[in-house]
Formats: C-alpha cells, structure tokens, sequence
C-alpha cells in the first residue's frame, strides 16, 4: 500500500512539472526564433558574395587567368591580387603574358593594372601590407620556379604601385637549390632564396621570409634589407621544415612556421628556439594572426579555413571544395556554389571584415561578408600589431 501511494505521488509531481518544461522549452524557442531546418553551414559566419570575380577581359576570346595565388585587402574598395600570368585558348602560357598584378575594388572590377612591372615579375606568390607601416607599402613575393623565367626575388612598392622600393633578389636563381641531391642547400646566403613563399613583419621594420619551397629557413631581415638571422633547416625534425609555406608572430614575439608537407606548424621564439609543433594540420597552406590572436589557418587540401588559439587547439572552422570554376550565375555545373574554394592559397582581411581568399586552383577570388548576427569568436578579425610599449 505505501509502495503504491508513492507511485501515485512521483506521478502527480511528473504531471505538475512536464507542463513546466513545455513552458521553459517553448519561452526558449520563443527568445531565439524558430530553429531553422537543413543547411550545411559551409561558408560559416560568412555571406559569399556571388561573381565577386570577374573573368578575364579576354575570356570571349578565350583567354584566361592563369593561378590566382596571392591577396592583399588595402581598403574595403582596393584589393591587390596577384596572378600566375594568363593561358591562351588552348592552356598554355600566353606570350609576352600581363595581369600579374592587379586591383580591384569592392565589387570585383578592375581598378588598376600594374603593367608597368609585367617584365619584372614572373609568379607573384603572396602580397602583403604591414600592420605598422602607415603609408602602406605594397610588398610582393615572387616566388620563382614558374612558367616563365626564374626570378626568386622580393619587391617592396608604394601603395599605388608608382615606384619599386626595395628589390631583394636571388643572384643567381636555379629551379632547383643545390645538387646532386635536390634542395641539397646546405649553406645559402642570404638571397640565395629556394623559391622563398611568406612574409611577416615585426614592429621595428624588420621582416621574416619564408624560404621556402627548396630551402627550408625563416630569414630576418632588418628594415633596409640587411641580413640579420636565419633557423631552420630541411627535414622533418624539430626545427626543420619541408616546403615553409607561412610564417606569422603573435603579441609575445613567437614566430609560427607553416611546414605544409609535414603537415603541422612549429612554433619558436623570436630566436629561433624550437618550442612545441602543431602536428596533423593536413597540407597547411598559410597562416594569419588577428588583433584577438585567433590564429587562423587554411587547408589547401581540405579547402577549409581553421581557427586555432595560440595553444594550438582548435576552436573552429569553415569552408568547403567549390569545383573549378568561379562560383556565381554563369551556368556553373551544380556541384559549384557561392563561396566554394579550390586550393585557398592567402586570406586577407579589409577594415570591415569582409575576407577575402585566394582560390589558387579556381582560379578565383573568393570574398566573404559576416552574417547578420554572427558570432564574432567565429570571425576572422584585424591583423594583429604588436603594441610598440612591449617591442622591447
């Protein structure tokens, strides 16, 4: 009998709070809105913006772009891109090739063609813009090894590409480092570059490269282009690298270095004093710290972009393959979508941000604008500067 009454009792105390629940679960339902139904959530945070970019001027003749492999947002209304030449009709290098350098503004249209440096550059690799440099040099990676001449050299313009500069170049530039062994490089000198691929700047001017596809070294250079350090070596141990294809610094001067084929990221002091790897980031193609030191890479395999914290965990990531044509209304195939990539190769930030990728294997560039209501953890933010009260 007491067995019963209490049954009873657990029983009318389940029918009292279920409603409860019902109640609490349907003011929930009511304070966030109406979950929405399907999706895949592939572009993220991220609105892609569809035809963003436009094909080459020449395409109704059959002409096209060859690789678009680097990025630089200026402002919101001037990107600078850098391409791999131009094919003709038939895939091939078009002779006498321009377009390695370009702007455009925010819509996708062409605003300035640096044509004027067409016999300079050969394959502009990455572009960047220093977060201290306040009248916003232009620098450009020209990596070599391309389908015109060998070129292995680094340019520092002004900001609207009227006048070179800096010029750091390979004296002697070779498709391939060393011999008989390839990349058997064992002693470069300072611009005996190996298809050097990054940059990344610190407060006082100097700068890091990336060296790169042959050799396997960061190089610091002061802010005039003298010589200062160099770490690293080819491998796949502590401190070595095979192909560093990244290299960023985060507020305590720690330098990370993208090592794409052994599929990590190692981490150093300003040094060059090996602290710990990242391993298993599979074919990292580049890496960017924001102001919140979100550290962002992205997968040239995986077309995907990842956030990590500077521990090295992961918090994050968005992105998926777009096919091989630029997504927007061009009567794509239906695997191609808006925001799709292929092969991202550099990530840029404007001051609205909105991002933009480099879509090597599109070619194309991507650009993205935040949701409405985005969760701002999930957006990439500001270039990281180092503040110059802690320089020193």
């Amino acid at each position: 009998m007491r067995h019963g009454r209490k049954g009873v009792a657990v029983g009318i105390a389940m029918l009292v709070l279920l409603p409860a629940c019902a109640g609490e679960n349907q003011a929930a339902m009511g304070s966030q809105g109406a979950a929405e139904k399907g999706g895949d959530d592939r572009t993220g945070e991220y609105m892609p913006v569809e035809g963003f970019w436009k094909d080459h001027p020449e395409a109704d003749d059959g002409y096209s772009y060859a690789q678009i492999a680097a990025v630089a947002a200026d402002t919101p209304d001037r990107i600078i891109v850098g391409i791999r030449g131009e094919l003709t009709p038939e895939g091939e290098e078009r002779p006498n090739s321009s377009n390695y350098l370009v702007v455009v503004d925010g819509s996708g249209d062409v605003i300035e063609r640096w044509t004027q440096w067409d016999t300079l550059a050969g394959f502009p690799h990455t572009i960047y813009i220093s977060p201290y440099d306040p009248e916003r040099h232009i620098w450009v990676v020209d990596r070599g090894g391309t389908m015109r001449t060998v070129h292995e050299q680094i340019f520092k313009f002004t900001n609207d590409g009227s006048e070179l500069v800096m010029r750091l170049r390979d004296p002697a530039p070779t498709q391939a480092q060393g011999g008989p062994v390839a990349r058997d490089n064992p002693n470069p000198g300072p611009h005996d570059f190996g298809q050097q691929s990054t940059l990344a700047f610190l407060p006082n001017g100097d700068f890091l490269v990336g060296d790169g596809y042959q050799n396997g070294r960061v190089i610091r250079f002061d802010a005039q282009g003298e010589f200062v350090s160099e770490f690293g070596s080819v491998g796949s141990g502590p401190g070595q690298f095979d192909l560093v294809h990244g290299v960023a610094v985060d507020r305590d001067r720690r330098i990370y270095v993208v090592d794409r084929r052994n599929s990590r990221v190692q981490v150093f002091t300003e040094d060059g004093e090996y602290i710990e790897e990242w391993p298993d980031i599979f074919y990292p193609s580049g890496i960017y710290i924001d102001e919140h030191e979100g550290v962002w890479l992205w997968s040239g395999a995986l077309n995907r972009i990842l956030k990590y914290d500077t521990n090295g965990v992961l918090q994050y990531h968005f992105g998926a393959y777009g096919g091989s044509s630029p997504a927007g209304p061009r009567g794509l195939p239906s695997s191609d979508f808006a925001g799709g990539l292929a092969r991202p190769h550099q990530m840029s930030v404007d001051q609205e941000g909105n991002v933009y990728v480099a879509s090597y294997a599109g070619p194309w560039v991507n650009k993205f604008m935040p949701k409405p209501g985005a969760d701002p953890s999930r957006l990439v933010g500001q270039p990281l500067a180092i503040d110059a009260a802690v320089e020193e």
